[in-house]
């Protein structure tokens, strides 16, 4: 079982949540320190009843083969509003029920969401890693903050993504002569190594296989799960 390690409350405003991530993002660790990788998980959200419900879903895939190997889905109401640079309060208690569930430990979290490549440097992947322990990358299909030179449209072509000098993550070409993703590190991982899972958990599509096992259960029809 995936052991959490409690930082804080969650009933918070959303000062005292930017003030929280400014914080905690000093304990983010953003040099490699992962063992052999034999299992990765993706994370996703999404959200049902208009937004009142929080549904998280984690899909755990074998490395480097990449096949399906447990998943596991927590329901919960939405407790934190809806806040761009603010979404790991609203996704992350529920994340942290679909973690609890899996019989195996992954060695490595890809989340649906920023990593250190936000505007306080603690997306949803730096705050996962930093409550689970586990290295993280974020894995995000849209930009928050940075800039970057023109990318080739090649796959594995990369530029990094700066922002206020600052290189906070890369953004990253997974499927040649398609959009980009925004990769930055979470927790444990370098970026330059955050590259590297990301695109080796990359087949023929443009998300990695860890986001679209993940996303799809996420977004199952509620009969489907029994409920």
């Amino acid at each position: 079982m995936v052991e959490i390690h409690p930082r804080h409350d969650w009933n918070l405003t959303a000062e005292e949540a930017i003030a929280l991530q400014t914080s905690l993002s000093q304990e983010i660790i953003l040099t490699d320190q992962l063992d052999a990788v034999h299992r990765v998980a993706g994370v996703d959200v999404a959200f049902e009843d208009e937004g009142q419900t929080t549904r998280a879903a984690v899909s755990v895939l074998s490395f480097p083969d990449l096949q399906l190997q447990e998943q596991a889905i927590a329901r919960r109401p939405t407790s934190f509003p809806y806040i761009p640079g603010l979404l790991s309060f609203r996704e992350v208690p529920a994340v942290l029920d679909a973690l609890q569930k899996l019989q195996t430990v992954p060695d490595l979290l890809l989340c649906d969401g920023q990593g250190t490549a936000h505007p306080r440097r603690f997306g949803i992947a730096c705050h996962l890693g930093l409550l689970t322990g586990l290295p993280a990358i974020g894995v995000a299909k849209s930009l928050l903050v940075g800039r970057h030179e023109p990318l080739e449209e090649e796959k594995g072509s990369w530029q990094p993504l700066i922002h206020k000098g600052e290189t906070i993550g890369a953004v990253v070409r997974t499927r040649t002569g398609t959009n980009p993703l925004y990769i930055s590190p979470g927790h444990r991982v370098g970026l330059q190594t955050a590259i590297a899972y990301t695109l080796a958990c990359t087949t023929r599509y443009r998300l990695p296989e860890t986001t679209r096992y993940a996303d799809k259960l996420s977004k199952l029809p509620a009969a489907e799960l029994g409920y």
